[in-house]
C-alpha cells in the first residue's frame, strides 16, 4: 500500500516509515519504471498487461515495490517468470533493495504472495474480465499525462467510460465534505457548472455531498466528468451513486480506480484515491471541509504535486468550513481563497486571453492572474444562457429594451426578466429607461466572442 503516514501528505515521516511526504522516497525506482514505461509505450501485449494487473494487485506490492521489481527484471512478465523459480522469495525481496544497500521494500510475506500469484493469476484476472473494465498501464499511450507527472503514479488504472476524459486540455478537481450545507452543495454545483461549461473536465471522488453535487452538475450540462473511486468497480461506494456512475460513464466521462474491480473500499484506500483526484487535475477546489475531512488530504496532495489549490472560505463559527479555514492559515500563499466564481475562473486561467496550458499539459503550478480585474468571459460564464446574451449586449452599449430585443431575438418579456435577474446580481443598472453595465460587468474588459465550450453547453 502507498505510505501516507500519520501526519498526512505534508507532514514529516516518522522514523522507519517507508517513503516521504508523497509516499515515495524512492526516486531511483520511480524513474526506472517511468523510463521503462516510456521505452515500451504502446507496445504492451496481452500477456504483459495481465502481468501488470496481477503484480499490481498482490497484497504488499505497492508502487515503490512495483517500480523496483519491474526495473530489476525488465518487465512485469519477467518478474512473474522469476517468481516461478526455486528460491524466488529471497530473490524478489532482494530485488526491491537499493543499489547502495538500502532496505528492501517488499516483505517476505508479500513476496510469497507474489510467488503464489505467479503460478495462478486467475483471482486477479477473472474480476477484470467479469467487470468489463478497460485497463490502462503506465506503458499505454492513453495513460493520462497529468498522472504521469506525480510521484509514483499508479501502475495500473481500471475504468469504465471514455479514457479520453482523463486527458482533456483542462481539468479541475472539486472536492469537499460528505455532509455539506445546502449553501455548500449549491456552491459546488455552480462551480462545476461554470468550469464544465468552459470546456474543462470536472474531477471528483463520487462521494456523497460535495463530490456528488459537482459530478451531477457536469452530467446535467452534458459535459464529461471523471470520478475516482476508493475501491473496485464491483464494490462501488457509495451504492447510492450507482446511477450517477452509470450516467458519468455513458455521458463521455469515466469512473476510474487503481484497485482491482473486486477490491473492497476501506479507510486506507481513500487517502490513496485522493492523490489520483488531485493528480488528474490542473488545480483542486475545496468547497466545504470540516476539521478532519478527507478533502484536506486531496488539498495537501495538490500542493505536493505542484498543482493549484483554491479553498472556499466561510463563517468563522461554521464547523463545515473549519478545515478550509485552518488549511488557509497553514498553507499561506500556496493556497488561494475563492472570493467568487468569476474570480476563480480567472485564477484557473479558463477564460479569455488569460487561458493558457496548465500543469498537466507540461508546466508547473497553475499560473496566477497576470492582470488586475476580472475578464468579461469570467463574469459571463456564471450566468445562464439568456442572461449571458443580454449582459453581453449591455456591455457592448445596447441599453434599451427595444435594442436588446432586436440584438438577441428574444421577446420583450424574456429580455425584461433577464434584466431583472442581472439587476439583482448587481451587474446592470437602469437609469431613465436605459440599462448600463455595473459592478463586475462594468469593470471587466470588452466582451469577446462567445466561448465555444460554454455556448455549446447552453
Amino acid at each position: 500500500m502507498l505510505g501516507i503516514g500519520r501526519r498526512g501528505p505534508l507532514g514529516r515521516p516518522d522514523p522507519g516509515e517507508v517513503g516521504g511526504p508523497c509516499g515515495s522516497g524512492d526516486p531511483e525506482g520511480e524513474s526506472a519504471v517511468t523510463t521503462w514505461a516510456a521505452m515500451h509505450q504502446g507496445s504492451v501485449d496481452d500477456r504483459e498487461r495481465d502481468a501488470w494487473i496481477v503484480l499490481a494487485g498482490v497484497t504488499g506490492v505497492g508502487p515503490v515495490s512495483f517500480a523496483r521489481l519491474v526495473a530489476a527484471f525488465g518487465s512485469a512478465e519477467a518478474v512473474m517468470a522469476s517468481a516461478r523459480r526455486t528460491g524466488a522469495v529471497a530473490v524478489l525481496v532482494a530485488a526491491t533493495g537499493t543499489h547502495d544497500g538500502g532496505s528492501p521494500t517488499l516483505a517476505p510475506a508479500a513476496a510469497a504472495g507474489l510467488v503464489a500469484a505467479a503460478f495462478d493469476g486467475t483471482p486477479w484476472l477473472v474480476p477484470v474480465r467479469r467487470s468489463g473494465v478497460l485497463v490502462l498501464t503506465l506503458a499505454d499511450e492513453a495513460y493520462p499525462r497529468r498522472l504521469r507527472l506525480i510521484e509514483l503514479p499508479p501502475p495500473v488504472l481500471f475504468l469504465h467510460g471514455d479514457p479520453a476524459a482523463l486527458d482533456r486540455d483542462h481539468a479541475v478537481a472539486i472536492v469537499g465534505t460528505r455532509r455539506p450545507t445546502n449553501v455548500g452543495r449549491g456552491t459546488a454545483g455552480q462551480i462545476a457548472d461554470a468550469v464544465a461549461g468552459l470546456g474543462a473536465t470536472v474531477v471528483s471522488g463520487l462521494a456523497l455531498g460535495i463530490d456528488g453535487a459537482a459530478h451531477a452538475a457536469a452530467v446535467r450540462l452534458g459535459a464529461p466528468t471523471v470520478a475516482v473511486i476508493g475501491g473496485g468497480h464491483e464494490r462501488l461506494y457509495p451504492s447510492a451513486h450507482r446511477g450517477l456512475a452509470r450516467s458519468i460513464a455513458d455521458g463521455g466521462g469515466a469512473v476510474v480506480s487503481e484497485f482491482s474491480p473486486d477490491t473492497m473500499p476501506t479507510r486506507g484506500t481513500f487517502p490513496r484515491r485522493n492523490r489520483i483526484i488531485s493528480g488528474l487535475a490542473d488545480a483542486t477546489v475545496v468547497v466545504e471541509a470540516g476539521a478532519r475531512s478527507g478533502a484536506l488530504t486531496t488539498a495537501a496532495w495538490a500542493l505536493e504535486q505542484g498543482r493549484g489549490l483554491h479553498l472556499v472560505p466561510g463563517r468563522l463559527e461554521d464547523p463545515a468550513v473549519a478545515g478550509c479555514l485552518a488549511f488557509l492559515r497553514e498553507a499561506g500563499p500556496e493556497a488561494r481563497i475563492v472570493s467568487g466564481i468569476p474570480e476563480l475562473l480567472d485564477d484557473l486561467d479558463l477564460v479569455g486571453e488569460r487561458r493558457t496550458r496548465m500543469p498537466g499539459s507540461g508546466g508547473g503550478r497553475a499560473a496566477a492572474p497576470r492582470q488586475k480585474g476580472l475578464s468579461m468571459e469570467a463574469v459571463l460564464a456564471t450566468l445562464g444562457p439568456v442572461e449571458r446574451a443580454i449582459a453581453r449586449e449591455v456591455a457592448a452599449g445596447r441599453g434599451s429594451v427595444d435594442e436588446l430585443v432586436l440584438a438577441t431575438g428574444g421577446t420583450g418579456a424574456l429580455v425584461l426578466g433577464a434584466l431583472t435577474s442581472l439587476e439583482i446580481r448587481g451587474l446592470v443598472l437602469e437609469t431613465f429607461g436605459r440599462y448600463r453595465a455595473a459592478g463586475p460587468l462594468a469593470s471587466a474588459g470588452a466582451p469577446g466572442p462567445p466561448h465555444p465550450g460554454r455556448e455549446r453547453a447552453a
